[in-house]
Order: structure tokens, then sequence, then C-alpha cells
């Protein structure tokens, strides 16, 4: 394929595309989740619903990885920069194929990693870096919900079913220099993840297991009586297990992140539990970005604020503009027209 230089108007236009719109037209399958879609495809090693995608943004919530239309293009489709260009712009119409398809490896049976003898990193690490109450760590352990693996010294956060049962395994390194590692266990099932069930009606959601933690030494009282539940990252599939699974709760408090994806993530939530019958739902932020920046700030060390999702904060600025300005209208009429000319017009949100 002859190398074109794209200029920085075509890349912008490229990653503006609707993804919805786009993929419907190459015969992809895409369900509604509440303000969003989940693409769902199969290849040779089963079915894949781990995408979602809202205008020209997509998260993959298994590989943790997302962002625009040219990205897309490369991580599902394995184009290169050139291929994703032509197609997203219309030059082409390459066939569907997805990247799992040619290089995704069989999956392999779950089996959580060994444990080590003791905990003695894990519990220094949660401590004194992280500031997590002695005793919530001791709790989670004691139901091995909780423990260090015996390879890397790994802090291993263990999803059970109903009957106690392993089925979901996410570590995260204890080291305090570098890029910290996290990885979710091969062949773990996303229906499950780290979480505590109590006896009370009140379910509190995480995006990850030390937010989760954190939040429960920062609310010590009777935190046994509550459910907590950790989505390793913004996916539903858990949460959902567990409200069908635990059919005495009925009030629920989304505390993600305070930053774009955790309100995104919030929204997202919201939307879904009300289609499926719940009401008494909360979206209950951390102070800074999140729950374990708060228990940082109180511990008197340096800690992340909360981070503005400064898309949302222009689109209600536009959208309040438009009732003053009429003229506005107009001329956003006047650029689809010319959009629909050019033949642009189905690649708009």
């Amino acid at each position: 394929m002859p190398y074109i230089p794209y200029s920085d108007e075509q890349k912008l236009l490229a990653n503006s595309v609707d993804l919805p719109t786009f993929l419907r037209m190459r015969g992809e399958t895409l369900v509604p989740v509440g303000r969003e879609f989940k693409l769902i495809y199969h290849d040779g090693y089963g079915k894949h619903d781990s995408i979602t995608i809202s205008g020209s943004r997509w998260f993959d919530h298994k590989n943790q990885i997302g962002g625009g239309p040219i990205r897309f293009m490369q991580e599902h489709y394995g184009m290169n920069f050139q291929a994703a260009m032509q197609t997203l712009l219309g030059y082409s119409a390459l066939p569907v194929v997805h990247k799992d398809k040619q290089v995704m490896p069989k999956e392999k049976k779950f089996k959580l990693p060994e444990a080590n003898d003791n905990m003695h990193r894990v519990y220094a690490y949660l401590i004194k870096q992280r500031f997590i109450s002695p005793k919530v760590i001791t709790c989670f352990a004691k139901q091995k919900l909780l423990y260090e693996d015996k390879e890397q010294h790994n802090a291993v956060f263990v999803g059970v079913d109903v009957n106690g049962v392993p089925r979901q395994a996410h570590k995260r390194s204890t080291t305090t220099f570098g890029n910290s590692f996290r990885q979710t266990i091969e062949g773990s099932d996303t229906r499950y993840s780290f979480a505590h069930f109590g006896t009370n009606n009140t379910l509190f959601i995480f995006e990850a297991p030390i937010d989760m933690l954190s939040y429960i030494t920062l609310f010590p009282n009777q935190w046994e009586d509550s459910s907590y539940i950790s989505m390793n990252g913004v996916y539903e599939s858990a949460v959902m297990t567990a409200l069908e699974e635990h059919s005495n709760i009925d009030k629920i408090y989304i505390c993600t992140d305070n930053d774009e994806g955790g309100i995104d993530a919030a929204d997202r939530l919201m939307d879904i539990l009300m289609k499926c019958g719940y009401e008494n739902l909360t979206r209950f932020s951390p102070k800074n970005k999140d729950w374990n920046e708060d228990l940082k700030e109180q511990n008197g060390v340096t800690f992340l604020p909360a981070v503005p999702h400064k898309r949302r904060e222009e689109y209600k600025s536009q959208v309040e503009s438009l009732q003053y300005y009429p003229c506005v209208i107009d001329k956003l009429r006047i650029r689809l027209s010319a959009s629909y000319r050019n033949g642009q017009y189905k690649y708009l949100a």
C-alpha cells in the first residue's frame, strides 16, 4: 500500500467517525447498553463482548485499552495506519477480519497463581503505600480472597461464585518503583470479581480492588453488613451477576473514580440498572481522583486531585448557549448540508 502523507484535518476526520454507524455498515453486530453499544462477534475461540462503544470512542474492558477509530482499526482488525486511514475515510472497504481470529491464542483454563507462604510484601504495600487498614486486609485474607503469589509476590485479588469457588483473579504488583503491573489471570470468568457480600440491601460499586479497600478503610462503621464489588475497570458484567445472585440488594451506590472514565462509567451503569428496574441509585464520588487518593490526603501525603470531565462541561456549555443564539443552529445546518454533499454524512454522530 503506497504511503500517503495525511493532513491533520484528515486524521481528525478519521478519528471523528461515528463507530456504531461505521461498524454496522461493515456488518458488525452491536447491542445497545445504556448510552453505549457493546460489540458482539465470534471467532474460532468463542464469543466476545468486552468492547463498548460510544460515538467515536471505544474501550476494551478485557484488555484495558481504548481510544478512537484509528486505533480501533489497528487493534481490532490488525490494520496498519495507512489501511486504517483509507478505510475510515472511505477510500477502501477491506473485508471484516477480526485480528483476534488470526493471533488470539486459545484461552487457558483458569488457575490461581501459587500462594506464597506469607503475605509480608502485600501487607507492607497495602498498609505503607496505600494506607489501607490492616484489619480490612486480614478480613479478606482469611476468606482467601486476597493473598500474595509465590513467584512475583504480587497481590492477588480473587473473585468467587455463590458457592465460594474461585472464578476470577486479578494480580497487582507490590513494587513501589517503575510502572505498576496489573493483570487479570488468563481464563478468568468476567462475570465474577473481587467482592464482599453482606446481609443488608446495599451495594457499593468500585472500579478497582484497592478503591474498594480504601473506601472500607475510610468508612469502617459496620462495613461488613453491606456489599461491595470491584469491576476491575468499568465493565459491568460482574455487577449484573452479583445482582442476579443477591436478590435482596435494591440500594446501589456507584463509587467509580472522579475522572472522565469514572464519570462516563457511572452514567452508563445508571442507564443499565434503571432499565433493569433498579430505582434507588446514587452516584457517590470521591473528593479526589479516586478513593485511595482520598485516603492518601487523609494521611498527609501527596495525592491526585479530581480530573474534570472537559468534554461534558464543554457540551453542557454549548447546549446552554444554543438557546440564546439561534443563529448557531443555522450555521450547524449549513455545515451538515455540506458534509452530506461531500459524502461524509454516514460518519456523522
